[in-house]
């Protein structure tokens, strides 16, 4: 059985794990103090670092480095892409330590993914499904005003993993289907699929779409810019108005839904009252998908780590069900959607793109 690593930079932690095929046979979460990140100027800085934590911690598990087959390392913020495999060359290299579209901790994977390959003699490693997928037809990108277009920064890499699962469970390719994803963690994406392309989805990174745990979503756009030039506020406030300080944050001062949830079914009336508003918020930006599908709407899918809410999802489902049929994902597991990928690559059922 091939052996697959997965690996997944956080902020303050790198996940790694271990799968043969399909099967996850080891798997750890390595936690990074602020004093071991702060020694390091930039996030790029890090990767040989976290390179040596992952072998260090292979070693001490009795993994042998060479029995590993293929790398997959998470999809940083490198230029606009259309959805898949891809294999890590100097010039995506080049790319994430400059960090292309943004400097964010994913940055990381490739750069460890790649440099282990070489550690362990490999041909390659790989990427699948970066944050910044770009499948949006011409007509989604426009806003109103050419100083300004719509950007594609999104969940993808768990939005084609949960796509594809559902394709699989029914017997149908994913290409052949019309489905309505909607990813509910830190972040909430809410993304039209249509015969395997994402050709409309919020920009859930920083402003658009539903509000989240500690992000506002879209505001009203004239009372934000009041705001912005009131001078109570620094640039840096307006930022985290958008993604820190708001949602549940903003309203309850934790970015804990479930709290939120327990709070509620305690009959809370303004934790009541905010749940629905997230339902309602969600409900909105669905039926804006099936308008984008036309109506043709095979099945709409509630995944990451709200959708394990049992109430949450009833109230989505009571403002969305008359669309499509509701199957629910808990959960996001991006490791899995790595080896995923992995296996489509060592099974060649997915052709691997190279990063131009």
């Amino acid at each position: 059985m091939k052996k697959i690593l997965a690996i997944n930079p956080g902020s303050t932690s790198t996940k790694i794990a271990i799968f043969e095929g399909t099967e996850q046979v080891y798997i750890k979460n390595i936690k990074h103090s602020t004093e071991e990140i702060s020694k390091f100027a930039t996030i790029a800085d890090q990767y040989a670092f976290r390179r040596d934590v992952i072998i260090s911690e292979l070693e001490n598990a009795n993994i042998d480095l060479h029995s590993i087959n293929i790398i997959m390392g998470r999809g940083g913020l490198v230029k606009p892409l259309t959805s898949g495999v891809y294999k890590i060359n100097d010039l995506m290299k080049k790319h994430l330590m400059e960090g292309y579209s943004g400097q964010h901790a994913c940055n990381l994977g490739g750069l460890i993914a790649d440099s282990l390959a070489s550690v362990i003699g490999l041909d390659a490693a790989y990427i699948a499904d970066p944050v910044v997928v770009d499948e949006m037809e011409p007509v989604a990108r426009i806003t109103g005003h050419p100083d300004f277009e719509r950007k594609s920064i999104f969940h993808a890499l768990n939005h084609k993993a949960i796509a594809r699962i559902y394709a699989k469970q029914i017997g149908k390719p994913y290409e052949e289907l019309n489905l309505i994803v909607c990813h509910m963690g830190g972040g909430v994406s809410v993304g039209a699929h249509r015969h395997g392309r994402v050709i409309d989805v919020n920009q859930a990174l920083d402003g658009e779409g539903p509000f989240s745990p500690d992000r506002s979503g879209t505001l009203p756009m004239n009372q934000f810019l009041k705001a912005c030039f009131s001078g109570k506020y620094t640039q840096e406030d307006m930022q985290r108005v958008l993604v820190g300080k708001g949602g549940y944050v903003g309203y309850f001062g934790t970015n804990d839904a479930y709290s939120i949830e327990k709070a509620a079914i305690a009959g809370d009336p303004k934790a009541e009252l905010l749940e629905e508003a997230f339902a309602y918020q969600v409900g909105k930006q669905i039926g804006e998908n099936a308008c984008v599908l036309q109506g043709k709407v095979d099945a709409i899918l509630l995944t990451g780590g709200i959708a394990y809410g049992k109430p949450v999802v009833e109230r989505i489902k009571k403002y969305v069900s008359w669309i499509a049929p509701v199957a629910v994902f808990p959960g996001e597991d991006e490791m899995a959607a790595l080896a995923l990928n992995a296996n489509m690559i060592l099974n060649g059922e997915v052709k691997v793109q190279e990063y131009k």
